[in-house]
Parts: C-alpha cells; structure tokens; sequence
C-alpha cells in the first residue's frame, strides 16, 4: 500500500514547488534508486499536470568510481549533454536519497573542488534560470546520520514538508520587509559580532518554491561589505566532509583568517577553490521553528527557528549577488542561546525569538 505522506509531498513539490504547466518538461533527479516511490509519485503528479517528465536516477557508487579512476582529461571534462539538458527543461525536482552521505569522505578534496568548477556552467543555468526544487526522501542514511531510526526521520522529514506554505509566506514576508528597508544587519553571539551590508539587497521568503522543506528568508550580502568574526557551533557539512568549530574572520568582505578544530585543510582548501570561494554569497534567517534539531543535513538545519546562516561562495542573482565561485558552503550560526540579530543597530531578534519590528 502506497504511504500517502509520499503522494501528498509529491503533489506539494509539482503542484507548488515548481509549478508544472501543460507542456512543461520536467527533470526529475534522484541521488540513488532509493528514492523510487517518490519519483513514481512525482512522475505521475507531472503527467496528471499535462508535462512530460524525465527521470536520471544516480547510483550512489559512480561517484567513488569516477574520483578513483579519473584522469586529469575526465575531471576537465565537460558533460555538453547535461548542458544542453539544463538549458531545454523547465523544470528540476531533485529528490536526495543517500544511503551512505560520508560516501566521498576520503576522497581528495583537491579533486572534488576541480570538478565543481567545471560543472559549475551547468548548475547556475539551473539555479538561475529554472523553476527548481530540492527534497529528501527518508533513507536508513539520512536516518542514521540525524540519529533517528527510520520511522522517526519519516515523521520528522514529513512533518516538516507537508505543511500550509501559504500561511508560511504570510509570516515571513513581515521579515523580509524589514531586511528589504535595512543598510546593515550584525550578528551578535558566542564570540562572533559580524557586520554586514545589505543596502539595495532585496531579501526572500522561502516557502517551498525551491527547498522543501523550507522555512528561511535569505538574501545576498554586499560582496566587499562582511567586517568582523564568526564562531559556527554547529558542524559545517560539505561534499559529504563534516568540519567542526569553523572560526572566520572578514575584512572588506574576504574571508582573511580561518580556522576549525576538525577538517581545517578541507575548509583551507574549499575556501581556496576559486576567487569567489572566500566572500560571501549568501546571508539566510531560519524562521521554521517546527525544526528544531540539528540533524546534519544542511536542507533541514538551515532551516532552524533561531538560526543564521552564512554561505561562502557562490550568490544569488535573484537576490541581486555578484560572487561567482564553483562553491556555496552554508554555515550555521545559534542565536538561540545569548545570541542576537540586528538591523541596522536595533535588535529583530534576540535569543533565538523574533522581536516586535
């Protein structure tokens, strides 16, 4: 019998999320065959819409077959079918479905970084041009990695998605007002006080139309304006390498000094992938207060009522970013104990609670 938490989370993700029209053609992708019965759910939510869906489903072993094995002509080389894919859909739904999300771990990092680069034409055709979506769907990996057994990630993952997103738009364009009106927003917490500008940046309320779930309203910083340091609590999570007690120190935007207690040459050598890996493309404000554990999993924790997060790397054109870089890395900031958010000197938030503004 078919899980209807699935159907409905399919429907949300068509009908919602990426708003397939009659004669949309719609790239379904899924990390691993694990992700089955939400791409079936999807496939037929697209036909039910009048589109004309297509499937890629990973497998999750090609990746540490392709950085094993790969010369120096196969990193640098670029997949012009996958281009010409991005440039013709209308639409990504992107399902996650790890079964082992360390599964790259001990790869080089060098080699991961040089191959971001090259596909990097290809995921900004699709982030900037496309009506896109990202989700997971419950594996026993996700499962294991957020410590909850498999029936407890379901209701969590399901609970956090099949929500009225309407009512959540309701709320949170009051916040994006704010920051739309606002030159700076600081950043006060367990040693980090970090200024930076957002002047002309128009933010934006997340409600399901590219993350589900979501929860967030975000915008992209002034590239030369980040002044101050930062402390990240929570672990840094990235290419499947998991960094712990990242501190950052900015100057006229640039990441000048950093450091971790755990996976320091990785953050190094992320940081140094490329011109624009050490500014800042992206400033979001977790508003779901529905998510409220740090789970591993940057699409969820990103997400929690309380937060911040600082992407390094690549911005949002949408939110009127210029920084280019093969890479965006977010990082999460707790607010909730001691910390505080301003805009433009008055506090919006302190202690992980939105004040009246």
């Amino acid at each position: 019998m078919s899980d209807q938490r699935v159907e409905k989370l399919a429907s949300i993700l068509v009908k919602h999320s990426v708003a397939v029209k009659k004669g949309d053609t719609v790239l379904i992708g899924a990390s691993t065959e694990l992700a089955k019965p939400l791409v079936l759910a999807v496939y037929k939510e697209v036909m039910k819409a009048g589109g004309h869906p297509l499937t890629a489903i990973g497998f999750e072993e090609t990746g540490n077959l392709f950085y094993e094995h790969a010369s120096e002509a196969q990193i640098a080389q670029f997949p012009k079918i996958k281009m010409y894919e991005a440039k013709n859909v209308d639409c990504v739904i992107n399902i996650r479905a790890s079964a082992n999300k360390k599964s790259l771990s001990n790869v080089e990092p060098k080699l991961i970084a040089g191959r971001s680069k090259v596909l990097r034409p290809i995921s900004e055709e699709i982030v900037n041009n496309k009506r896109w979506v990202i989700c997971n769907f419950p594996t026993n990996g996700l499962a294991q990695e957020a410590d909850m057994s498999l029936e407890e990630y379901e209701s969590f993952v399901y609970g956090a998605t099949n929500v009225n997103w309407a009512a959540v738009e309701k709320k949170e364009m009051k916040l994006k007002k704010a920051l739309d009106v606002a030159n700076e927003a600081r950043i006060i917490g367990k040693d980090t006080d970090l200024r930076i500008g957002i002047k002309g940046r128009k933010a934006i309320a997340c409600f399901g139309e590219r993350n589900m779930p979501d929860g967030e309203v975000f915008l992209s910083p002034l590239e030369d304006s980040a002044e101050g340091r930062i402390y990240y609590e929570m672990p840094a999570i990235y290419q499947g390498r998991e960094v712990l007690g990242i501190r950052l120190e900015f100057k006229a935007g640039k990441v000048v000094f950093a450091s971790a207690e755990k996976n320091e040459p990785f953050l190094i050598t992320m940081l140094d992938t490329d011109k624009g890996a050490r500014f800042l493309g992206e400033l979001g404000i977790g508003c779901n207060y529905g998510i409220k554990r740090f789970t591993k999993d940057i699409l969820f924790d990103e997400k929690i009522g309380g937060t911040v997060h600082l992407a390094v790397g690549r911005s949002y054109e949408e939110a009127g970013g210029k920084n280019v870089s093969a890479i965006h890395w977010d990082m999460i900031k707790d607010l909730r104990e001691g910390g505080a958010l301003l805009l433009d000197g008055k506090a919006v938030q302190k202690n992980g609670r939105f004040l009246p503004f």
